[in-house]
């Protein structure tokens, strides 16, 4: 039987109560599917981080690399900062194992409503392709005069053609998967020198796939198609910086950050992935029972999809289907009264 070795970090807040649910639904379909889990938790989070002054341990990435794939939950928590909780735990993950693209397909889920009215399902559905290494979350720059009327503070990206180059094919391929249309994401009107930089590639690679539709849009105009005219929209190609934006639009307007999953590919396969919900750690309502963990099982189907568990990804997608579809088991944020372990129980179930 093939057995597949998994690290879960269930993280802070909600992270561990819908990583719980992701986990009872997994093995429940490996278990029907005839292969296994072998799950190892590790505590790391912003709770150990102040006990410890660290995120996760010196040999943490080292431990993390003998592993098939990475469940994570959400990082974050009142008193911790966000970047150090980030720095500290999630970005040297995605860096350390090369987990260049951020895939983050969202849709119009059954028994849920858009925030855009009159709109159909088949209306609300894309992926967004996130560059996931460089570009403007760079620990280069700093801040200078501290205190002083002359403050300043100075930030640099870093666009590298291989980085750009990798990303963009990765979309093209993937659009030719579903409808053959890829958009870039850019701002080249205003930043003068990686956004122009970024277009010249995306025209490079788009001149090799004469069969797939593209075009490119500026950022500001792009976030009002998406609500306006998310129809037009298929595969959206984006830098780390307008990707992380679009991805979390796109998710509010097909149904809510509750429902959509994520996760951090590296794509040959040298390098475990790392998959995790959109959503935050949420502390004001973790421990309470009543977070969704929609978000998370689906997160689990793209884990097991990249595995290479296409039939057992699916039957997780179509069980969720099947329970909103219904809304007898609903959490509240859908309209329910359901727990959080009701409704991860009634996915399970739906197997």
């Amino acid at each position: 039987m093939r057995t597949y070795r998994i690290a879960s970090i269930p993280g802070d807040g909600i992270g561990v109560d819908v990583t719980v649910e992701a986990r009872k639904v997994l093995d429940r379909v490996a278990e029907l599917h005839g292969f296994g889990l072998e799950w190892t938790e590790f505590d790391w989070s912003c709770e150990r981080y102040t006990e410890t002054g660290r995120m996760m341990p010196d040999d943490g990435i080292e431990r993390l690399s003998t592993f098939d794939s990475i469940l994570l939950g959400a990082v974050g928590f009142p008193g911790v900062p966000d970047h150090v909780s980030l720095w500290g735990l999630l970005i040297p993950v995605r860096r350390a194992f090369a987990q260049y693209v951020n895939l983050r397909p969202v849709r119009l889920l059954p028994g849920t409503v858009s925030a855009l009215a009159n709109r159909s399902a088949d209306e609300l559905e894309m992926v967004i392709v996130r560059e996931n290494s460089e570009g403007e979350y760079s620990t280069i720059g700093g801040r200078h005069n501290g205190g002083a009327p002359g403050e300043f503070a100075v930030q640099e990206s870093v666009f590298t053609r291989t980085g750009v180059e990798r990303i963009v094919r990765y979309a093209f391929e993937l659009a030719r998967t579903r409808s053959g249309h890829v958009c870039s994401a850019t701002k080249s009107n205003g930043i003068i020198h990686t956004m122009p930089f970024w277009d010249q590639i995306f025209a490079e690679v788009a001149a090799e796939y004469p069969d797939v539709r593209s075009e490119q849009c500026h950022i500001d105009a792009l976030a009002a198609r998406m609500v306006q005219q998310p129809d037009r929209l298929d595969v959206v190609v984006g830098s780390n910086l307008f990707g992380d934006i679009l991805s979390d639009l796109a998710a509010a307007v097909t149904g809510g950050l509750g429902m959509a999953p994520s996760g951090n590919i590296n794509p040959p396969g040298e390098h475990p992935s790392m998959f995790e919900a959109v959503h935050g750690s949420a502390p004001d309502i973790a421990g309470q029972g009543i977070a969704n963990p929609v978000a998370q099982v689906l997160t689990g189907a793209m884990l097991l999809r990249h595995l290479g568990e296409p039939d057992a990804a699916q039957a997780m997608d179509t069980a969720v289907e099947k329970v909103l579809a219904e809304g007898v088991v609903a959490t509240p944020d859908l309209g329910g009264r359901a727990t959080t372990a009701e409704l991860g129980s009634a996915i399970a179930a739906a197997l």
